[in-house]
């Protein structure tokens, strides 16, 4: 009979505290039109950039900190910005096609925000999973956090995410076609 009462005691408190807990849970969500993505690759000879879009994202705050998010990136729309013409075109297609991303099949990234913990005044270090090609990864990343933006640098092995092409990592004898297995990306996010 004491073990039930005690049990009972402890529910109701628990059952208490999470009702009156005073933590404030806000979703924070991304102006998709505003934010901005940039990406850069880089092989033996040269580089190339361009941007690619979000189709939506959002944060998780708590009590106005930081404790995680979902973003959805639109893999059709990567963009190459530092050619032009027809070569823009060739190399537009050959990131889409299965060689790179294989956007027909997987149009859709994900970021998922599984950690996120505060630094300093407006940096939080982040931890989450991203998914390319239905391959998923821990990422890690320093987020700089203001009042209605939000911004970051990330380098992704794109190699964990099946994608091989042109790796001096798999393929021999590759000289200067080589492309090298990380790329960066540059995210200016607004709310």
């Amino acid at each position: 009979m004491k073990k039930n009462v005690l049990k009972v005691a402890i529910v109701a408190a628990i059952v208490f505290t999470a009702a009156f807990s005073s933590n404030k849970i806000e979703e924070k969500k991304v102006d998709v039109k505003e934010s901005n993505v940039e990406w850069r690759g880089e092989k033996v000879t040269g580089f190339h950039e361009g941007t690619i879009s979000l189709k939506d994202g959002h944060f998780i705050l708590e009590d106005g900190e930081l404790k995680g998010g979902e973003f959805k990136i639109d893999m059709t729309s990567i963009n190459v910005t530092d050619i032009e013409g027809e070569g823009k075109g060739k190399l537009e297609g050959h990131l889409k096609s299965d060689d790179f991303f294989g956007v027909e099949t997987y149009p859709t990234s994900k970021l998922v925000i599984t950690n996120a913990a505060k630094k300093d005044d407006g940096t939080y270090g982040v931890v989450a999973d991203l998914t390319i090609k239905k391959e998923t990864h821990p990422v890690t990343f320093d987020l700089k956090w203001n009042e209605d933006s939000a911004s970051t640098k990330l380098t992704i092995d794109r190699t964990k995410f099946n994608v091989r092409y042109g790796s001096g990592s798999f393929f021999d004898n590759l000289g200067d076609k080589t492309i090298y297995d990380n790329f960066d990306l540059k995210v200016e996010l607004k709310f």
